[in-house]
C-alpha cells in the first residue's frame, strides 16, 4: 500500500469512530407482550367466613309408654323416613288384654244405662198418673244420670287404653334423615326414653361466623355458597342473623338454610362460604396481569415509547380470570397483560395486537 494512502487512512479512523459513538444505538426490545385496558364490570361483593354445618333442626323421638320391652327395631341410622313411619314397636300383649278389659266395662255400662233409661221413663209416666211420688221419680232419674256417667268414664277408659297400646309404636314426628339410635331390642323402656335423634326433613344449616362490622351488611335471603370440608359445595340463602354478638369472640352467627342433605356434606363438618351483599362496579385486568413481588401486587403498563413501567396497585375481588384493582391504575393505562414476571422497570418491549396474537 502507498505510504500515502495508509497515512491517509490512519488519520480517517478516528473520526468514523468518533462518529459512531456520537449515534444513538436503537434499544433492543428484551420481551414481546401483548397488552389490554382495564375493564370496568359488574363484581359481586362478598363477605367470606367459615363455621359448621348443623341439622336444621333435631328432633328427639322417645318412648311414650313405660316399663314396656322393646319388641322390633325397623331402621338404622342414616335411613330415610317418613312422617308417621313405624320405627320401634313394644310389647302389647298385655295393653290389648286391657283394652278388651275396658271395651267389655263399656259394654257393661252401656247395658246399665238403658235399663236405668226405662226405668226413669216409667217412673216419669207413673208419676204423671199419680201412682209414683215426686221422691220415687226423682231417685229413678238420679240413677238414669249414674248410669250414663259410668258409660262416660267407662268410654273414657277405652280411649285411654287406645292411647296407650297406639304408644307401643313408636312413630316419626316428620320426614327426615335418622341421625341417632339408642333403640334395642329387648331393652325396657320408659317415659321419655330416648329412642332416636331425627334431622327434620334431612335440611342442613350453615352457622357462618362473621365480624361485628360485617354482621349489619347482611341482609335475609342473600345468597351463600358453601364448600364443605369434603369439598362438595352447596348454594343456600340467609336465614336469619343473629340479634346478639358474642362477647368473648364478637362475632355473630349468620343461620343460613341449605338443601337436604344429599352427597358428601354432613353435620358436623367444617365449612367456609361466601356471602353475597350486593354488585358493583369495579376497574379490573386480567389476573395474569398482577405479579406479586415481596408481598406487593404490581401491574406493568407499556407507553408510547414502548418502556414499561411497574406500577404498585391494591388488588380487591377476583371474578373468573379477572382480578379488581383497588388504587394505583389509570382506566386508560395499556398494561402488559402476561409476561410481567420477566419484566423490570424500564424494559423496552415489543407490543403485539392481542387480536393478531
Amino acid at each position: 500500500m502507498p505510504a500515502t494512502l495508509a497515512l491517509a487512512l490512519a488519520l480517517a479512523m478516528p473520526l468514523w469512530a468518533a462518529e459512531e459513538k456520537a449515534a444513538p444505538a436503537a434499544a433492543k426490545p428484551s420481551l414481546t407482550v401483548t397488552t389490554a385496558q382495564p375493564l370496568k364490570v359488574d363484581l359481586a361483593q362478598k363477605i367470606s367466613a367459615n363455621g359448621s354445618l348443623s341439622a336444621w333442626q333435631e328432633a328427639i323421638i322417645g318412648a311414650e309408654a313405660s316399663g314396656l320391652k322393646i319388641t322390633e327395631v325397623r331402621v338404622n341410622v342414616g335411613d330415610h323416613v317418613q312422617r308417621g313411619q313405624v320405627l320401634a314397636t313394644l310389647q302389647s300383649d298385655t295393653l290389648r288384654a286391657e283394652q278388651a278389659q275396658a271395651e267389655g266395662t263399656l259394654a257393661e255400662a252401656i247395658a246399665s244405662a238403658q235399663e236405668a233409661k226405662a226405668q226413669a221413663d216409667r217412673a216419669r209416666l207413673l208419676q204423671q198418673q199419680g201412682f209414683f211420688s215426686a221422691a220415687q221419680l226423682s231417685q229413678a232419674l238420679a240413677a238414669e244420670a249414674s248410669a250414663l256417667a259410668r258409660v262416660q268414664s267407662a268410654r273414657a277408659l277405652v280411649q285411654l287404653q287406645g292411647v296407650r297400646l297406639s304408644q307401643t309404636e313408636v312413630k316419626a314426628s316428620d320426614a327426615g334423615v335418622i341421625s341417632a339410635r339408642q333403640a334395642t331390642v329387648g331393652s325396657v323402656v320408659g317415659a321419655g326414653t330416648e329412642l332416636f335423634r331425627l334431622i327434620r326433613q334431612g335440611r342442613l344449616e350453615w352457622r357462618a361466623e362473621v365480624t361485628s362490622a360485617d354482621v349489619g351488611r347482611i341482609q335475609v335471603g342473600a345468597p351463600v355458597q358453601v364448600t364443605a370440608a369434603s369439598g362438595q359445595v352447596l348454594s343456600g340463602r340467609v336465614r336469619v342473623v343473629a340479634p346478639s354478638v358474642d362477647t368473648q369472640t364478637r362475632n355473630a352467627l349468620v343461620y343460613v338454610d341449605l338443601p337436604t342433605a344429599t352427597g358428601s356434606a354432613r353435620a358436623g363438618m367444617y365449612a367456609k362460604g361466601d356471602i353475597t351483599l350486593g354488585q358493583s362496579l369495579a376497574i379490573t385486568v386480567p389476573q395474569t396481569a398482577v405479579v406479586v413481588r415481596d408481598g406487593f401486587s404490581y401491574v406493568y403498563t407499556v407507553g408510547a415509547d414502548r418502556k414499561v413501567s411497574q406500577i404498585k396497585v391494591q388488588t380487591g375481588r377476583l371474578s373468573g380470570d379477572r382480578l379488581e384493582v383497588l388504587s394505583g391504575l389509570k382506566p386508560d393505562a395499556r398494561v402488559v397483560v402476561s409476561g410481567g414476571a420477566f419484566l423490570n422497570h424500564g424494559d423496552t418491549v415489543r407490543v403485539v395486537d392481542a387480536a393478531a396474537k
